[in-house]
């Protein structure tokens, strides 16, 4: 982690002095000074807009009741799109620019998905197991055919505490 924040602290503004210097010494420093201002500008215009559009897909998603994952991950993409754009630079712009690109966008959002895995069935985060002490009690692979609210009671092995609730499956 220390090695990606060395890289994006110290080595990115290096590089992105070295491109200003160079596109400033062959076109001028006003007109690479107007070209920076420009892209920060078009870049907030567009990310506002993107922005907007995917705030609406998310809304129209959850009203359907579907988990609107792939906007989420938009979202925070344009987000870095943003920062990016308005880091003053060429290095920054064209990797914030490529951002605002619906194809580089998607393809990054499919390679983002791949690295969460999404296990619906286990919904306790602490891996409590059923136990059956008595009629009403069920396990929870019961329960999870079973499409009415039934009372689960869960103990953990570890710590012997109980935890007791309605488990209700929604497909």
């Amino acid at each position: 982690m220390f090695r990606i924040l060395f890289l994006l602290f110290v080595i990115v503004p290096i590089i992105e002095i070295t491109v200003l210097m160079h596109v400033g010494a062959w076109l001028g420093a006003w007109p690479t000074i107007g070209i920076v201002i420009f892209t920060a500008w078009l870049g907030a215009k567009n990310v506002r807009q993107q922005g907007l559009a995917t705030l609406n897909s998310v809304q129209t998603k959850m009203a359907h009741g579907e988990m609107p994952s792939n906007e989420i991950i938009a979202g925070i993409m344009l987000l870095v799109a943003g920062v990016l754009l308005l880091t003053p630079g060429f290095v920054t712009d064209a990797f914030g620019l490529s951002l605002l690109v619906p194809a580089v966008r998607q393809s990054l959002i499919k390679t983002v998905k791949q690295h969460f895995v999404v296990n619906q069935m286990s919904q306790s985060p602490f891996g409590f197991q059923a136990s059956s002490s008595s009629s009403t009690e069920r396990s929870v692979n019961e329960t999870s055919i079973n499409q009415q609210k039934t009372p689960v009671r869960t103990t953990s092995s570890e710590q012997g505490e109980t935890i007791e609730g309605e488990f209700e499956r929604k497909d």
